[in-house]
């Protein structure tokens, strides 16, 4: 059995790298950039009007006219006009050109309008005010957006704005989620008294959808065979197989058996933690698949789903691994037994920027729903027994910050 430092160690070494795809622009939201963004042109392209109003050359301004003869509009989306003598002034609508002989844009607000003659109201205006300069942004062939950003309404936007109808993204790896026993029905049956429905595959198929992976399911009886069978076929169409269930030590756990007799090297099996001690992990380098054999009781699955799986997922796609949160211990709490234990705990940021963790005492590795009651696990450590209010210690929250945090009154 060993540590958790080593276990994570071990498995962010088995990196993968699954290549890269081209995707329309309208698909490419919520995926991982593989190419840089470079300016096309200008940013602006042109000298840009900010605000509906005059343009005006300041010089006339300044030189004490304060009344301007209207000689035309410059509606944007329109070629760029000239302002034909320079004591006049031309409408200017917002994101038109700034039409040549001009420098200042006085906003409506600030101007009267009798036939046919705009008058300027304040004494004091700033020289090109209102004119967004070509170039302010960013110049012809800089870097907008680097490689390895997540594509955001942000980064759409721009990647349409240089003229990327696709993009270049990372290609997602093909994973499948598996879950094993005897006792599982699916969703809309009507369990027996010795049997349950399936939920671990729901959980971690929704956790990695959450990284934009999607997962496809399947589900195996206690049977070696069939185990064998469908293990076989899953190594050869996937690059990583998440397994639920089947890798304690009772006499049906057939699953660390059948990969050893299809070349799935072991890495390691039980790790010093809880929930989650029977966790196994192993790579077939022939296929080059790797398999997450999680243990079945469901609050085991979910964690070292969040602990492990995803932190390698981001790492293979290039990406920091998830680092967890700082979190500090809101009451005392104890845990004898020698083992790293994540601790369920609901989060509350305080108004001085703390994350406060208030433990959620559940009823065992099967009591998925505390869960619902909690927000993220914190990893206490195993070389002590006592914690104590105000230590702070790795979080790993599961539900979104935004949702996550509750602002202390």
């Amino acid at each position: 059995m060993i540590g958790i430092e080593e276990a994570t160690e071990i498995v962010l070494s088995k990196i993968r790298d699954w290549g890269v795809e081209d995707l329309p622009l309208e698909k490419a939201f919520g995926r991982l950039l593989r190419e840089p963004l470079i300016a096309d042109r200008d940013f602006p392209p042109y000298t840009r009007v900010t605000m509906d109003g005059i343009a005006i050359a300041y010089s006339a301004f300044a030189s004490g006219q304060r009344q301007f003869p209207i000689e035309g509009l410059q509606a944007a989306g329109s070629p760029q006009k000239t302002l034909q003598n320079p004591g006049h002034c031309l409408e200017v609508m917002t994101g038109a050109v700034l039409p040549k002989g001009t420098d200042t844009v006085i906003p409506y607000e600030e101007v009267r309008i009798r036939e046919g003659v705009a008058e300027v109201i304040p004494d004091e205006f700033k020289q090109g005010k209102n004119a967004h300069l070509q170039g302010l942004n960013r110049k012809r062939g800089e870097l907008i957006v680097p490689s390895g950003k997540w594509i955001s309404a942000a980064e759409l936007g721009v990647a349409a704005t240089v003229g990327k109808s696709f993009l270049a993204v990372a290609a997602w790896p093909k994973v499948c989620v598996i879950t094993t026993g005897d006792e599982l029905v699916e969703v809309d049956a009507v369990p027996l008294p010795h049997q349950i429905r399936k939920s671990n595959a729901y959980t971690i198929q929704a956790l990695l959808r959450e990284e934009g992976i999607e997962a496809d399911l399947y589900h195996m009886a206690d049977k070696p065979e069939e185990i064998s069978s469908v293990l076989n076929s899953c190594l050869d169409k996937y690059d990583v197989l998440v397994l639920s269930g089947g890798v304690s030590k009772g006499k049906l756990d057939f699953v660390p058996e059948a990969l050893a007799d299809l070349g799935v090297e072991k890495l390691f099996h039980r790790v010093r933690q809880r929930p989650g001690k029977p966790f196994w992990f192993g790579e077939s380098q022939e296929r080059n698949t790797v398999v997450f054999a999680l243990p079945g009781n469901p609050v085991s699955s979910f964690m070292c789903t969040c602990r492990y799986l995803k932190p390698y997922l981001r790492k293979s796609l290039g990406l920091s691994a998830t680092n967890p949160l700082s979190a500090c211990l809101a009451e005392d709490f104890s845990f004898a037994p020698s083992l790293t234990y994540f601790l369920q705990v609901r989060l509350e940021y305080t108004q001085d920027g703390r994350v406060l963790a208030y433990p959620v005492a559940g009823k065992g590795s099967g009591d998925l729903a505390n869960l619902c009651d909690a927000q993220a696990f914190l990893e206490l450590p195993e070389d002590r027994t006592d914690f104590f209010k105000g230590e702070c210690f790795p979080c790993w929250p599961y539900v979104s910050p935004e949702k996550a945090f509750s602002k202390k009154q």
